[in-house]
């Protein structure tokens, strides 16, 4: 690359910034910064807990939100900066210098455009993940442990927390399902593009005969809704059965009867949390999701039946499928809504759908 190439590049990442700038409001954000350090300032704010909690939470998004602009702002100008210096003293060190920085800048402001079209209600907020294997048995079962290791591995490389709310082990291998709490700003936004029923073609490790195997699995993404958004459960609408919970966790799992199981009468919808906490607080996290499953149920204006609530993921088969990963004859993942594909199934399979999620969004939004 020479030294106009680069300048062309660095002109051009200057004005993405500027378009990102705008598309994220800015200065919304910055006086809307200023209006809550006002409401911290009032007599009286530390005693509502929650609505602290709430407005320092909002602070903090705002804040990280306009830091990082602040960062690429800074890199740009200290890239225009060795470009200058590289034109005056014909230095090679502060040209390459000026390269990385462009680079690393185009990846962070690709990432960054991305995040301008969560935009939906409820993007920015945290999400529940549910995988169930479909007909199959077995290799259903160890299918649906992959990808949940896949979105384990995500959720680690992406620095978001995740929380296993309920774990059902399978009978020989794999799991019968699975629910994980996914914390972190805008981890809904992203995790919304995997809701679906996911295919899996490869050599079945369970067959004797080395066969190939079609297995299927639906995941499910729902966001955590906020406790101030009303849902109206009735008691006597809820049925819960307790029981132990199975899987690591020494003897209080072993030995206590603190898994909940909840069962909405009207809907048939059941939900279930099984950590190591006590009884009560797995039916407060079975409750939390239990409101998100009827929010969600009531804003999609579906009716009352657990098959219809799932959307894409209703039928775990052939024909429904948003994805496939193939192992073998060749190795390809592809999304079937978007066309993406990668070749390189053990590196989507160790985390890396950040490419999908990316192409979702953009074919979501008809960009």
């Amino acid at each position: 690359m020479d030294f106009d190439t680069l300048k062309i590049q660095l002109d051009n990442l200057k004005n993405k910034l500027n378009i990102i700038k705008e598309a994220m409001s800015l200065s919304q954000k910055k006086d809307r910064i200023v209006e809550l350090e006002k409401i911290v300032s009032e007599e009286g704010f530390w005693e509502d807990s929650k609505k602290s909690a709430k407005v320092l939470s909002e602070m903090k998004i705002l804040k990280s939100c306009i830091e990082k602009i602040d960062k690429l702002t800074m890199s740009l100008e200290e890239a225009y900066g060795y470009l200058e210096i590289a034109e005056e003293l014909n230095e090679i060190e502060s040209f390459k210098e000026a390269g990385l920085i462009a680079d690393s800048l185009n990846e962070k402001l690709d990432k960054l455009e991305i995040d301008t079209l969560l935009s939906e209600e409820y993007d920015s907020n945290n999400a529940i993940i549910t995988i169930h294997p479909g007909a199959g048995g077995t290799e259903s079962q160890d299918w649906a442990l992959m990808l949940y290791r896949m979105y384990t591995k995500w959720c680690n490389k992406s620095e978001f927390d995740i929380e296993v709310l309920d774990l059902q082990d399978g009978d020989e291998a794999g799991i019968k399902s699975v629910s994980i709490l996914v914390k972190g700003y805008n981890a809904y936004g992203y995790l919304k593009s995997e809701n679906g029923v996911h295919r899996l073609v490869r050599i079945s490790p369970f067959d004797s005969n080395s066969r190939r195997h079609t297995s299927f699995a639906g995941v499910e993404i729902i966001p955590e809704i906020p406790d101030d958004v009303e849902v109206v459960i009735r008691e006597e609408d809820v049925h819960m059965d307790v029981y132990r919970a199975s899987g690591a966790g020494g003897q209080h799992v072993n030995k206590t009867s603190s898994a909940v199981r909840l069962k909405h009468i009207p809907t048939g919808i059941v939900v279930t949390c099984q950590t190591e906490r006590s009884q009560v607080q797995n039916r407060e996290y079975a409750m939390k999701m239990l409101k998100a499953k009827l929010y969600k149920m009531e804003r999609d204006n579906y009716k009352k039946k657990m098959g219809e609530i799932k959307g894409e993921t209703t039928d775990n088969g052939w024909g429904s499928q948003i994805r496939s990963y193939v192992f073998c004859p060749y190795t390809l993942v592809k999304d079937h809504r978007t066309n993406f594909e990668i070749g390189n199934v053990q590196a989507v399979m160790d985390g890396r759908i950040d490419e999908f999620i990316y192409a979702y969004l953009k074919w979501y939004n008809k960009i």
